[in-house]
């Protein structure tokens, strides 16, 4: 039989697809702007006929009814990265959180850590050899699906055809529900940052040289940093993520991967976070390839980049240097992500610059901190930091004393807390 007679015996409704998920069952959910939201839908619909199916997932877009208050003892989310679509039932106890490096992420389901029932995933059409591309998220999903005992597939027609390690076979899924709508958009700013976020900008890129390999994390001030590089000669992208910022760098001549020491002339990530002119720009683009997160975050892999540069936030930093970017002391708020994967692979690489970036202040309240919140959690060590930027400068931490960083903290910390901190670096004896 043909693989297109194959596909054909295939396509269900999303509510005859859903079906197979029994009590018990453990779902692997695609994410990011990626979320197949027809057989998420009826999974919902069909949920109190259910009893304790897990829904294991990382961040993902847009409404979240899955986890909704009505949903408990039916669905059960557990994120390995909180998104702002679950952070509410995170923190009020109807769902769960596990902590994991965003590298190790898809080795809980293929290494049976997780074991995966079914997988939800979200496709291109197939192309004419039947193979179908996980299009903007590849990274943590592949894995978990070739892992899952069923896989039921939104294969959408508006669903870019991506490259690399990106395509899985029609045979190998066992439902496939035909949609057609416009994917989830997340843009990374308005294109009008603050004054204090294009400080801080123009800081990194001061630290960017050419030549440079560049890994971007989520937020407004990865993303500004783009508009401080059309100076700059032959860059590169090795990354988790990217979003619109990329393709006005590679069009300029800036953005040409060409000096690369891991894959010279290509663009690598695991997905895309963006609107629809990225999604319009990655199909069927050649210059990048996405491929497992496993591989893409790997210190190991990334240190392989000669100048690489990592480019990550937090909620706070203590004045020995501890980063704090999952919680608000107790309360949990997003993950590690990718964070402490970059920041030690740049560290390791020949000529990296591993930066923590964040504005002085929060709400009126400093984010640089004598002592971390109680509670909080430690992503980035105090022996990983390399530098801090705030819109006051740089803090170049990497082996310098207790002493000497508490200084040079208080120095790109805001104007109003410099005294306060001061006094409480001495009553701490750091200085």
């Amino acid at each position: 039989m043909s693989w297109t007679e194959g596909y054909k015996q295939k396509v269900v409704t999303p509510a005859d697809a859903v079906k197979v998920v029994k009590s018990g069952d453990r779902i692997f959910l695609t994410g990011n702007c990626s979320v197949p939201s027809k057989i998420l839908s009826a999974l919902v619909e069909r949920a109190s006929e259910l009893k304790d199916v897990e829904i294991s997932q990382a961040l993902t877009v847009g409404s979240a009814d899955y986890v909704s208050p009505e949903m408990e003892g039916h669905l059960r989310v557990n994120t390995m990265f909180i998104s702002h679509n679950t952070r509410q039932a995170v923190q009020g106890g109807r769902a769960d959180f596990t902590p994991v490096l965003l590298s190790e992420f898809p080795l809980l389901f293929k290494d049976k850590i997780l074991p995966v029932d079914v997988a939800f995933m979200h496709l291109s059409p197939p192309d004419p050899h039947g193979y179908c591309s996980f299009g903007i998220e590849v990274g943590l999903s592949k894995s978990a699906a070739e892992s899952a005992e069923i896989i039921i597939a939104e294969v959408n027609e508006q669903m870019p055809r991506t490259l690399g390690d990106s395509f899985i076979h029609v045979n190998a899924l066992d439902y496939i529900v035909p949609v057609d709508y416009p994917l989830a958009e997340l843009a990374m700013g308005d294109g009008k940052p603050s004054e204090t976020v294009k400080k801080i900008a123009e800081f990194i890129a001061e630290l960017i040289p050419d030549e440079a390999t560049m890994q971007m994390g989520i937020g407004a001030i990865p993303d500004a940093v783009f508009n401080h590089l059309f100076d700059k000669k032959d860059l590169g992208i090795h990354t988790e993520l990217f979003s619109d910022g990329v393709i006005d760098l590679v069009e300029a001549g800036v953005l040409t991967n060409a000096k690369k020491t891991l894959h010279p002339g290509k663009i690598i990530a695991g997905f895309v976070l963006g609107t629809k002119r990225l999604y319009d720009w990655v199909h069927n683009n050649p210059l990048i390839e996405f491929l497992r997160t496993e591989y893409v975050n790997d210190p190991f892999v990334i240190s392989r980049n000669d100048r690489m540069v990592a480019i990550n936030s937090a909620i706070e930093i203590d004045l020995t240097g501890q980063i704090c970017a999952d919680s608000i002391g107790t309360k949990l708020y997003s993950g590690v992500g990718g964070q402490l994967d970059f920041v030690y692979g740049a560290s390791r690489s020949k000529g990296g610059v591993p930066i923590i970036a964040l504005p002085s202040t929060a709400k009126d309240f400093s984010r640089i901190v004598p002592t971390l919140k109680v509670g909080a959690g430690v992503v980035t060590t105090r022996n990983h930091i390399h530098y801090v930027v705030t819109e006051y400068g740089i803090a170049d931490l990497y082996g310098k004393t207790i002493r000497e960083r508490a200084q040079a903290l208080v120095n790109v910390a805001h104007p109003q807390f410099r005294d306060q901190l001061t006094k409480e670096a001495k009553d701490l004896h750091y200085i």
